[in-house]
């Protein structure tokens, strides 16, 4: 990549702000030698391990990566066989124990791998050779007692002649020279123990003087009585030298052991810190991953300028390589073109460093060989080049260098010299660079160029938009518009007088005043253009508010729909559950009774009374209502009890009020019309038994609906009793004889249940296993009586 571009586009500032986020030194080096790469296929392991990277900080929050980072240095003198300090040692024990705590926080499970987790699985924390180092070493400067048993010896041994010298001293402080002395303190000179002698005194003291007061007021005199227990003290501080110099080069060797592992992880260490300080970076630009191509097509949506405040940064959408690769950029000063012909240059340099970009999902870049920028006042005094001289002198390096895989971006091309040259100049270059298919983003004030983008195929114009009533930039970019200087309007709203401005109106030809009219006109329409979309825009949220409104209370009501239905199917249950309960009991006192005829009364009034308590408030199905009239019912006529659903013969003919009786089986039910429905007519059928029965010879119409075999298999015993229970009613009924209840052989629990069940009702007769050909005990037989 060009370095001069790379500078112009302000890429060194991205990489000293990456370098803000990573927490190594070796990692800040690497962040700031970043270059960007031209292999897609590294382009997209960089990112990645960015995306991944940024995922594992907002699943797992932030990781330090800190460690010295001599380490290399102390590495290298390990392999030339050197030996560390104990300051040394003790840094590689940190950074041993950092390699543990990233390994630990980039565990992951074997279902939740990404791109990073080979690199924290290849980091080594080598665990026996970091404790060894701690419980030898307690600090840059202190040795522990433990880091072996001679020197634990040699150490006591220390304690022991120090204690006989202050012993001895202080008895001489305290007692013998007590008179002789400036203080009465013990101190030390030269490594030796001494007492403070006044110098008038310093005969009388028999020992080694080692030094003398400023004043020489004062003499340090080392007693001859403990010139031996220094001496003894002196041996085995040296001894301790010896033994730490042998403890330190015995770890060095044990480090040396090591020094390909400790090697691999400084380096992963390095690496996962950029890897990391670039997702920490992407998170606080809140960029996102761009899609890369190698069609030579850039498509940006919403994107900023990443050394621009995010809240005041006016975001851009572009693209340059698929309709036309060349894009002329027009607009006022200030407007905000060279921000977007940056951003388009920096954008592309960022996302091929493996960096995010801060623009929206799914944004497209693609990858280029080499990126040009002329951009900027390029005025050197010291190579006596004028502005022009000096854009041009870079214009001539790009054109000789650039080619199909490369991105030019020109400021002002053709400016700072006679506009009508600069313009034809500004065209020709564009042309060549169009004609030989390199990517191009220009920005300009001629309106030349504006009439060369809309009359050649494969160039675009585009325009910064600005408000001229505020006389402020909008710094939106509009694609496919020329824009507008708006020079005599901004001179206007800065106070130049009408009659200057109309002057230079009339300097201006009739083709430069017609084209600008045109572009004015285009901007209005645009305009409303725009205000007709956000209004559009604004239905259509509306439009979507409106459906998800919607869309809640279709949902309310079905759910309200559902309760109601599970309400009433529970309440539906409890009813028939009373019922059945209520018929069973006034079946059983009839049984017991044998026919008493207040007995049947009585059992009917509790019928009608808990038919009317059910009914209370409920309206009659509309099917019901009206349907029939009382001349339709003749005693012996077929009916349906609406209420009960249950079928039955008129008994008595209705009175006035539509008042009757109704035959059901054994029961008579008061009824009214209004809860009747006419049914077909019965079928007379044989009957062997039962003759007494005023129904013997009769038999419903229902009864050719009722199976003489009624399958359980596949029901829980919850599931099969109820079924069985009104199978058996509707069957007594209908006068069949005999049925089947197929319940199959399984565990038997079903069987137990059935069996347990027909002991209990009054009206079976009698009930066996089926024999064989009938199902064996996978049946029951059952028999009225």
């Amino acid at each position: 990549m060009n370095r001069k571009s790379m500078h112009t586009l302000e890429y060194d500032r991205i990489t000293q702000i990456l370098a803000e986020h990573t927490s190594t030194e070796t990692g800040k080096r690497k962040a700031l030698s970043l270059l960007p790469s031209c292999s897609k296929d590294e382009i997209e392991t960089w990112q990645q391990n960015t995306e991944d990277a940024l995922k594992r900080l907002l699943r797992e929050g932030s990781v330090s990566f800190t460690a010295r980072d001599d380490m290399k240095e102390s590495v290298a003198r390990l392999r030339k066989g050197s030996f560390l300090s104990a300051e040394e040692l003790l840094g590689i024990a940190l950074l041993l124990e950092n390699v543990l705590r990233v390994r630990s926080y980039g565990k992951s499970a074997d279902d939740d791998r990404d791109s990073l987790s080979d690199m924290f699985d290849a980091l080594s924390p080598l665990s026996p050779l970091c404790k060894d180092i701690r419980s030898c070493i307690l600090s840059a400067d202190e040795i522990s007692d433990d880091a072996s048993s001679t020197l634990r010896g040699i150490r006591r041994k220390q304690r022991s002649v120090r204690d006989r010298i202050h012993s001895q001293l202080s008895k001489m402080v305290n007692d013998t020279y007590r008179s002789y002395l400036q203080d009465a303190v013990i101190t030390m000179r030269n490594g030796r123990y001494c007492i403070p002698v006044r110098s008038e005194y310093k005969g009388t003291v028999s020992g080694m003087i080692h030094d003398q007061s400023a004043s020489s007021s004062t003499f340090f005199i080392e007693p001859a009585a403990i010139v031996s227990l220094n001496n003894d003290l002196r041996q085995l501080e040296l001894e301790e030298a010896d033994e730490i110099k042998r403890i330190l080069a015995e770890l060095s060797d044990k480090c040396r052991e090591h020094t390909d592992e400790i090697s691999s992880d400084i380096e992963i260490i390095s690496e996962l810190d950029l890897i990391f300080a670039k997702g920490s970076y992407a998170l606080d630009t809140k960029a996102t991953r761009p899609v890369f191509n190698t069609n030579g097509i850039i498509r940006l949506k919403g994107a900023r300028h990443p050394l621009l405040p995010a809240k005041t940064a006016v975001p851009i959408s572009l693209s340059l390589g698929d309709e036309y690769d060349l894009l002329v950029i027009t607009g006022p000063n200030t407007g905000g073109k060279t921000v977007s012909l940056k951003t388009v240059g920096l954008l592309s340099l960022m996302g091929q460093a493996g960096l995010h970009i801060p623009a929206k999902d799914k944004s497209e870049l693609t990858i280029f060989d080499d990126i040009f920028a002329d951009i900027g006042d390029e005025q050197s005094i010291e190579q006596s080049l004028s502005t022009f001289s000096s854009h041009m002198k870079n214009i001539v390096e790009i054109l000789s260098s650039a080619d199909e895989n490369s991105l030019c971006l020109f400021d002002e091309l053709g400016a700072g010299t006679d506009p009508v040259e600069g313009a034809a100049l500004a065209i020709s270059i564009l042309s060549t660079l169009h004609e030989r298919k390199i990517r191009t983003v220009a920005t300009t004030h001629y309106s030349e160029l504006k009439i060369f983008a809309l009359n050649t195929a494969g160039i675009e114009n585009a325009g910064c938009e600005f408000d001229v009533e505020s006389l402020k930039p909008t710094y939106r970019l509009l694609t496919g518009i020329p824009g507008k200087s708006n020079a005599f309007a901004i001179s206007k709203k800065l106070g130049l007088p009408d009659h200057i401005i109309d002057k230079a109106k009339e300097q201006m030809t009739e083709k430069d005043s017609s084209f600008e009219d045109v572009i004015s006109r285009l901007e209005k329409d645009r305009i409303t253009l725009e205000e007709n979309r956000i209004e559009i825009e604004k239905y259509k949220h509306d439009i979507e508010v409106l459906k998800k409104t919607y869309e809640h209370r279709s949902e309310k009501i079905t759910e309200s729909k559902e309760r109601i239905l599970n309400e009433a199917r529970e309440e539906a249950k409890a009813i028939l559950k009373d019922a059945k309960d209520l018929a069973d009991s006034v079946i059983r006192d009839i049984n017991k009774s044998g026919g008493d005829i207040r007995t049947l009364e009585k059992g009917r009034t509790a019928l009608r009374s808990a038919i009317k308590e059910n009914n209370t408030g409920l309206p009659l199905p509309p099917a019901a209502k009206g349907k029939h009239k009382a001349s339709d019912f003749c005693v012996g006529c077929p009916v349906r009890i609406i209420s009960m659903d249950i079928t039955g013969t008129v008994h008595t003919k209705p009175d006035q009020k539509g008042n009757l009786s109704v035959r059901c089986g054994i029961m008579n039910i008061n009824t009214n019309i209004s809860d009747l429905e006419m049914i077909q007519e019965t079928v007379p059928v044989k009957r062997s038994g039962r003759s007494g029965s005023k129904e013997a010879g009769k038999v419903p119409l229902k009864a050719r609906d009722i199976s003489p075999e009624l399958n359980l298999i596949g029901l829980t015993v919850d599931e099969a009793i109820p079924k069985l229970d009104k199978y058996l009613d509707d069957a007594y009924l209908s006068h069949l004889q005999t049925v089947r209840i197929v319940h199959g052989k399984g565990t038997g629990a079903l069987r137990s249940a059935v069996t347990k069940h027909l002991r209990k009702v009054k009206y079976v007769a009698a009930f066996r296993e089926g024999a064989f050909g009938e199902g064996d005990s996978g049946v029951t037989v059952v028999e009225f009586s």
